[in-house]
């Protein structure tokens, strides 16, 4: 008798949510396999991150239903162990580490209060599973006795997806995680990223404006507009042969290597000098 499949890391069915008469997230459904990647992408406005935070549980939808490995979020009476244990299969890193640290607090100590919430370890055993954690994630034991104003971005990013892996989840909510970065650490993320779902098997559910950043981290794409999704599939089909308009457009808006504008702005050299004027005199660089 064949094994059956296991349950999506994330299943989502006719999610809405709704704000008085506005309806941000309307009808939404989206399913990752477990270890899968899911770029959920759109303009500002398009609900993207609306969802995101109902999946994590930041949010109460309005309709639908949110499964994590097969299980439904439990409601309000089941107990509070129970409602623990769902919490912990999805974690979420946000676009700002620096907001999402206490900034007076060490950065041992927030992974170490994390591991005394969620987890019975204590004393060497939760110190050395801090020490893990910060390694997986590219720092050592010295960035343990340091504040976030200490660190860089990129470390301080780090540092939330460390706090983020600790209680082991099975899907990770990254919203924007990377936007607020440099371009150069943006791809250390992203490969350190990678490199943990290879180890880990975690499922990602990756919100983003950029689809210059979703080749290199997602399997699958959704395609976010006012609301609802109006393109899916995977990563690769969805960029290289687009069927729906908007997302036409959203790729047509990527900057392409070596593009420049078709118009030049004038320059000191270019502007026409004005008899009388200092400008004419050769002080042209001067002016405004």
């Amino acid at each position: 008798m064949a094994d059956s499949l296991p349950p999506p890391a994330l299943e989502v069915t006719g999610l809405r949510k709704t704000f008085g008469d506005f309806t941000a997230v309307d009808d939404v459904a989206l399913t990752i396999a477990p270890g899968g990647s899911l770029a959920v992408v759109g303009e500002s406005g398009s609900g993207k991150t609306t969802t995101a935070r109902m999946i994590a549980g930041l949010e109460k939808p309005t309709a639908g239903t949110i499964r994590l490995n097969g299980r439904g979020r439990p409601g309000v009476n089941a107990r509070t162990s129970e409602r623990r244990e769902f919490a912990r299969e999805v974690q979420m890193v946000f676009q700002d580490p620096y907001a999402s640290l206490d900034r007076h607090q060490k950065i041992g100590d927030c992974i170490a209060e994390v591991l005394t919430l969620h987890t019975d370890l204590r004393g060497p055993a939760r110190a050395a599973r801090t020490a893990e954690l910060l390694e997986q994630v590219g720092l050592d034991e010295r960035h343990a006795a340091s504040l976030p104003r200490a660190l860089s971005g990129g470390q301080r990013q780090r540092v939330a997806i460390a706090r983020a892996l600790a209680v082991q989840p099975r899907l990770l909510v990254l919203d924007e995680a990377v936007a607020a970065l440099d371009v150069s650490v943006q791809a250390q993320i992203l490969t350190l990223l990678q490199h943990i779902r290879e180890q880990t098997s975690v499922a990602y559910l990756f919100i983003t404006h950029d689809l210059g950043i979703v080749r290199h981290i997602c399997d699958e794409i959704a395609v976010m507009r006012h609301g609802r999704v109006v393109e899916s599939g995977a990563a690769d089909t969805v960029l290289t042969d687009p069927q729906h308009p908007y997302t036409r457009k959203l790729l047509d808006s990527v900057p392409v290597p070596g593009w420049k504008p078709s118009r030049v702005l004038a320059t000191a050299d270019t502007v026409p000098s004005v008899p009388g004027t200092e400008a004419s005199k050769g002080d042209a660089g001067n002016r405004p």
